[in-house]
This record gives structure tokens, C-alpha cells and sequence, in this order.
């Protein structure tokens, strides 16, 4: 069984964290062998997404094995949102010291930069929104132009709605592509481009 976090902070796009969110829990209805719930460093507690809509995570990180990070607000150099996480530091700590621990991490939209941020996309392809592929690359990263990037323990997925195609990749790679492809048919999904870097495991 893999657990699967997804990291949540005030100002996170909404969509960047229930697309992975509902694939996931959809997976895991079928029986895959996966579970999926939303986590904050502070513990259980209300988050106010960017539009408005309220997430209650259920506790803190814990040590999953796989930890995807939602973006938001980077664009607007936002104090509530990736940006301000990224500034506050707490965040890309948190996710470098989960990383060395052995837990991979996947990203949406500007979650990316979050991970970039953790020191850990430095020679690595990826991608991210469109708007930050520049600051992406100057951070380090290798962009590609794909909806998801699978390089082994760290994915990234492009634009907000990607958050779907990463949730699908997910579920192929943990479950097993025929899993992936009865979430897909269920929700109505088409899977977008995805691009293996060096250090991806062989499609099943």
C-alpha cells in the first residue's frame, strides 16, 4: 500500500490539489493499492483555497511515499500562496528533508517552484505553468514541454489542469496502467503527454 499526501497551504489553487485528489480516491474506490488524504505542516486544519473554498486536512505530513504539492498565487508574488510559502521557507524545507528521507514528491503548476525551491529540480527536467517555465529554468530545472514529467522519485505536471493527467500517471505507476486506464474512462479523462526523464522507472 503507497500513501499519498497532498500538502496543502492557504492561497494553493484549488483545482491543483482535488484534480490528483479525486483520480487518487477514485483509484483507491477500485481497490488499488493506494491511499490518498490531504495533510498540512501544521496538522488537521482549515486551509482557504485562492477562490475561496475551504480544504480540511485530516492531520500533519507524516511519511508517505509519495507527497504532491499543490502551486497557486506565484504569478501574483502572492503572500498566500506558493510564493509566500516559498518565501517563509518552511515549506521547501520540509520537502527536502521528506525527499532525503527516501518519499518522492509530484507537483502541479507552480508547486513545481516550491519543489525547486527545496533545492531539488537542479539539473532535472520539469515543468510548470507556463507563466514560470523561466523562473523554473533559472532555478536550475530542465523544462520540457509536456503535461507531466515523470523523472522517478520526483514528477511535475504543467498548468492547473494538469493536476488530472498527474493523478492518472500516478495511479498507472502505482496501480498499474489498466487501474489508470478504468479512472480515466470513469472520469471522462484522456491522459495528456508525458515525457520520462532519465531516472523514470520502465512503463509498466
Amino acid at each position: 500500500m503507497t500513501e499519498v499526501e497532498i500538502l496543502l497551504f492557504d492561497g494553493l489553487d484549488e483545482l491543483d490539489a482535488l484534480g490528483p485528489f479525486e483520480v487518487l480516491r477514485q483509484a483507491e474506490r477500485t481497490g488499488a493499492p493506494l491511499s490518498c488524504r490531504l495533510a498540512t505542516l501544521a496538522g488537521a486544519r482549515e486551509v482557504e483555497g485562492a477562490n475561496g473554498l475551504t480544504f480540511r486536512a485530516g492531520g500533519p505530513l507524516g511519511r508517505p511515499g509519495w507527497i504532491v504539492v499543490p502551486g497557486g498565487g506565484w504569478g501574483e508574488r502572492a503572500e498566500r500562496g506558493a510564493w509566500g510559502e516559498a518565501r517563509r521557507g518552511g515549506y521547501p524545507r520540509a520537502l527536502a528533508e521528506a525527499h532525503a528521507r527516501g518519499t518522492r514528491i509530484a507537483s502541479v503548476c507552480t508547486g513545481a517552484m516550491l519543489v525547486a525551491e527545496a533545492g531539488l529540480l537542479r539539473g532535472r527536467p520539469a515543468v510548470t505553468h507556463r507563466t514560470a517555465m523561466g523562473a523554473l529554468a533559472a532555478a536550475g530545472a530542465e523544462p520540457v514541454d509536456a503535461r507531466v514529467v515523470d523523472d522517478g522519485d520526483l514528477m511535475t505536471a504543467g498548468g492547473i489542469s494538469s493536476g488530472l493527467d498527474l493523478g492518472l500517471w500516478l495511479v498507472s505507476r502505482l496501480a498499474g496502467p489498466a487501474v489508470a486506464a478504468a479512472v480515466a474512462e470513469e472520469m471522462e479523462l484522456t491522459q495528456g503527454k508525458v515525457h520520462l526523464g532519465p531516472r523514470a522507472a520502465p512503463v509498466p
